[in-house]
């Protein structure tokens, strides 16, 4: 197995939190429960996917605040929060709170454009303003001004008995260095890196000079760092579907190798107008994955990753993957568990 050029400093997992539309309790608290595992297990972060209208975490934000009272020193992510769905100020509001609650532990990830099945939720969603809202860059940085305290109104003072302020209340000092932008092409990385933001680059991504994933990843998180006021040292998460079997049962590496079987066609070409490169799914011993990942263009220019664990795997499968990653293939890769 080739040696890393430099160990993996931080560890985190992604999940999509699924739940059953009939009784969706249960599938919260499994989220809930796999965060706790994350920070026992002692993973630097634990981020959660985000769903609108789909069997999956709709609210974010609201998970996290949860996640802040259950667990003490993990960092919290959205991996990532679509703003077309979103008003700026609004999420700005929330997105302090959570952070003031968790000890300054919250890493909001965020993209834009408008939002999925536009056509579809248009009038739902903006029944006055479809035609009018802005779903570019312009929006993040609406919202990055806003997490860094400038002014939203023009009205600062005392009415009556109440005391107005004329930026977001409340104001979390450290949060706007823990905004991470999701892009999928050289443009939005180039857009973070010349914004100061962190960068979260995932398992999909767009063909633009190359039809190899890894190679396509690569230019990508270089081209952020480019462009970004800290260089080389800027932070870029790496997130790929890995799925260790060191303590899986032969069941279990039944299903998890089906899984990654049914999704390798998608690997071979870009897909889609959009030409979206997907990357195969790693399943295998750790052994095996860490040797994989060493050979991989765009892991091999991070320091972190968030692995994201697979779509609908029962709540035992992500505790043997959990602990699979934290203690065989973590290590591998020559990380350190926190805590």
């Amino acid at each position: 197995m080739p040696e890393p050029s430099l160990p993996l400093r931080k560890l985190g997992f992604l999940t999509i939190g699924l739940f059953d539309g009939a009784d969706p309790a249960p599938g919260h608290e499994s989220t809930l429960r796999v965060i706790e595992l994350g920070e026992q297990l002692g993973f630097d972060s634990a981020w959660v996917r985000h769903r609108h209208l789909q069997y999956g975490i709709s609210s974010p934000v609201a998970i996290l605040a949860a996640a802040t009272q259950r667990t003490r020193r993990i960092e919290l992510g959205t991996a990532v929060i679509p703003l077309g769905w979103e008003n700026p100020l609004r999420l700005a509001e929330d997105l302090a709170t959570v952070d003031l609650l968790s000890g300054g532990r919250l890493n909001p990830g965020l993209s834009v454009g408008p939002p999925m099945r536009w056509d579809d939720v248009r009038e739902a969603l903006y029944p006055d303003t479809a035609d009018a809202e802005d779903f570019t860059y312009e929006r993040v940085e609406r919202l990055l001004r806003m997490v860094r305290g400038e002014a939203v109104s023009p009205f600062r003072g005392t009415e009556g008995i109440e005391e107005f302020s004329d930026r977001v209340q409340p104001h979390s000092a450290g949060l706007a260095s823990r905004l991470w932008y999701g892009g999928a092409s050289l443009r939005s990385a180039q857009w973070a890196g010349e914004h100061g933001m962190n960068f979260l680059t995932s398992s999909v991504v767009k063909a633009e000079e190359s039809e190899d994933f890894a190679e396509i990843q690569q230019s990508h998180i270089r081209r952020f760092r480019e462009h970004h006021p800290d260089g080389p040292a800027a932070r870029v998460s790496q997130g790929l579907v890995v799925i260790p079997t060191d303590s899986a049962s032969r069941e279990q590496v039944a299903t998890y190798e089906a899984y990654a079987a049914s999704r390798l066609a998608r690997t071979a070409t870009p897909q889609g107008p959009a030409r979206m490169m997907f990357a195969p799914d790693l399943v295998g011993t750790s052994e095996q994955i860490a040797e994989r990942l060493y050979a991989h263009a765009g892991f091999r220019e991070v320091d972190e990753v968030a692995f994201a664990l697979p779509f609908s795997f029962t709540h035992d499968d992500y505790v043997q993957i959990l602990t699979d990653i934290a203690t065989h293939l973590g290590p591998a890769l020559g990380w350190s568990p926190a805590g």
